[in-house]
């Protein structure tokens, strides 16, 4: 027998135990997560051009999608916990199972809020109401353009692109404040007018909370790429310094006196009579 058939192969050292299998699951994962990601902005996008061309056929199929993203969103999750249990999960598999199971319950909301649109679209066509205010005719062209770029650094765990979604959530607010604002003007004393402009805000105020979607979501990445938890980061930094205070000089005891007492006047004896 030959000497090197008793020899190990040089590629037959030891492996950390089902280092392979869990990269595959989370490969796994993280595609049933985009393709879920997809189809919640597919439906936002569809529900904004409903809201757009008061299309009341491509709102109804925006929320016939619904019960799909719901079904998606608890495999999802309940694979990821059974990946969890069977591998036990450290360092940076843990962090992208977690943050898969947070972008899961966000990308879900997304597309129910999606769902809210279209069903504020139907009712606005059932009021008869037509043309809308250019803040939420921006905000339902800025959103869906937020959602792709979310798609994007997800798909290539771009922390640059994550940090500018981050920053685009303060204009995606001012809008909603501007379409709070006209709506308040545009309310006449009639009943039609005020339901169709509160349900003009109520769309605002849904695309306002996709933008916050896509903001957590952002957080999320550059969690993922850096183990840094940036949430609440610009509350922190706007905060002032705290101001220095004077140490306090202890002063040093003083052991107490006791109150002296008044003293009694003396009242003159009086002399005894005389006889």
């Amino acid at each position: 027998m030959e000497a090197s058939g008793l020899m190990p192969s040089n590629d037959q050292s030891p492996r950390p135990p089902h280092e392979g299998t869990i990269a595959r699951e989370i490969r796994l994962l993280r595609d049933m997560v985009m393709a879920e990601a997809a189809t919640a902005v597919g439906m936002i996008e569809q529900a904004c051009e409903a809201l757009v061309n008061h299309d009341d056929v491509s709102a109804r199929a925006v929320i016939a999608r619904d019960d799909e993203v719901d079904r998606n969103e608890v495999r999802i999750e309940e694979e990821c916990f059974r990946v969890m249990a069977l591998f036990h999960p450290y360092a940076r598999d843990f962090r992208e199972i977690t943050t898969l199971i947070k972008v899961n319950s966000d990308v879900e909301r997304v597309a129910d809020h999606a769902t809210g649109i279209a069903k504020q679209t139907i009712k606005l066509s059932a009021l008869g109401m037509r043309g809308l205010p250019t803040p939420l005719v921006e905000l339902a062209q800025r959103v869906p353009l937020m959602c792709h770029g979310m798609l994007s650094a997800m798909n290539t765990d771009d922390a640059v692109l994550a940090r500018e979604l981050v920053a685009k959530d303060k204009f995606i607010d001012s809008l909603e404040k501007k379409l709070f604002e006209e709506c308040v003007a545009l309310m006449t004393n009639d009943r039609n007018s005020k339901a169709g402009c509160l349900i003009l805000h109520r769309c605002g105020r849904e695309l306002e909370r996709v933008g916050d979607l896509m903001k957590n979501i952002a957080e999320d990445l550059i969690y993922l790429s850096s183990g840094t938890i940036v949430r609440h980061e610009a509350k922190r930094d706007a905060q002032p310094p705290a101001t220095p205070t004077m140490p306090v000089t202890p002063t040093t005891p003083t052991t107490p006196t006791m109150p002296t007492m008044p003293t009694m006047p003396t009242t003159p004896a009086t002399p005894p009579p005389t006889a």
